[in-house]
């Protein structure tokens, strides 16, 4: 906000408080904060509200459609304003390529690609940005600078930053194309619980938010969300103590690019990723059927055993296929 504190609403520690009049009831939850906090834009409410910083009640909401009762409490939390641009860290990277268009990133594991809230600074953009200075595409926005594609914040993996206009418009449509008609191809390792029925497979099934929870995916009906569609071939099986089948090492090509796209469908045919804290809770005690050292080491994986291993696309001012 471009505004002083002052110009808000008295607040305590806990936030802004709000009881809903009578006039006010059945209005939805984002209108209703609209309205009461004009200083605040609707994008960033919607935002706050997705974000788990509005309570109703006493209890967290995230649904900015909430229809609102007479005499509810409302409480908001207002973080302070991020920095509107990120600055320069020195964050050490694993550089697999770079020339005067584009850089190839090995990206670890526990790095946030760009700065959101929650994670303003220690990003991938914050170590570009010492790396590369000013060269850096700003198609993809002041927090997003040479973006083109991401990965969570706990895969691991190839990942391609433009440095410059031309090289983010040239990428950008190859990774919209999702390499149905160009050489684009990402290819990614997954460790899940259990083994396909089929060594080869495709899951086609349209992924949208969970209204409850915003954070997550979910496969919805046909008709709803967006198209999604992941290949996978097993490259690998691992058995238990007892020489059942546990897990598999399983190859996963993505014709889309979806929010957790891999996780999601993974776990919609049963085969949830190792690790995974989301998606893959109820296959924990799946552990207890490995010899002693796999198990020790399922149970000390912090994350979603998810690795993006190769990553191709022709050079944006080239044309030469690349492949890493």
């Amino acid at each position: 906000m471009n505004e002083s504190d002052d110009a808000l609403p008295d607040a305590d520690s806990d936030g802004l408080s709000f009881t809903v009049e009578e006039e006010k009831k059945g209005e939805r939850l984002d209108r209703y904060l609209a309205a009461a906090i004009p200083e605040v834009s609707r994008t960033r409410l919607k935002a706050l509200i997705l974000e788990g910083q509005v309570t109703l009640d006493g209890a967290p909401v995230d649904d900015p459609g909430q229809k609102l009762r007479m005499g509810s409490v409302l409480t908001i939390r207002l973080p302070e304003a991020e920095p509107a641009e990120p600055l320069p860290e020195n964050i050490p990277l694993v550089i697999v390529y770079e020339d005067e268009d584009l850089i190839v990133i090995d990206k670890p594991a526990g790095l946030v690609v760009h700065p959101a809230s929650g994670h303003p600074t220690g990003t991938l953009v914050n170590a570009l940005l010492a790396h590369c200075g000013a060269s850096l595409s700003g198609v993809g926005g002041v927090k997003r600078p040479g973006i083109v594609h991401r990965l969570d914040k706990d895969t691991s993996g190839l990942l391609v930053v433009a440095k410059n206009d031309r090289a983010h418009q040239g990428l950008a449509a190859q990774f919209a194309d999702h390499g149905r008609t160009g050489p684009l191809v990402r290819t990614y390792s997954a460790l899940v619980w259990g083994v396909p029925d089929r060594k080869t497979g495709t899951i086609d099934a349209p992924l949208d938010r969970l209204s409850t929870h915003r954070d997550r995916m979910a496969v919805v009906r046909a008709g709803k969300g967006r198209e999604a569609i992941t290949h996978y071939e097993i490259e690998a099986r691992f058995a238990g103590e007892l020489g059942t089948p546990v897990a598999a090492l399983v190859a996963c090509q993505l014709e889309t690019g979806r929010t957790h796209q891999i996780r999601v469908h993974m776990a919609h045919i049963g085969h949830p990723l190792i690790g995974d804290p989301v998606y893959g809770t109820g296959f924990k005690t799946k552990s207890g059927l490995l010899a002693s050292p796999a198990k020790a080491a399922v149970e000390k994986f912090s994350r979603q055993a998810l690795h993006a291993r190769e990553l191709g696309f022709a050079h944006p001012r080239s044309g030469k296929e690349l492949y890493f």
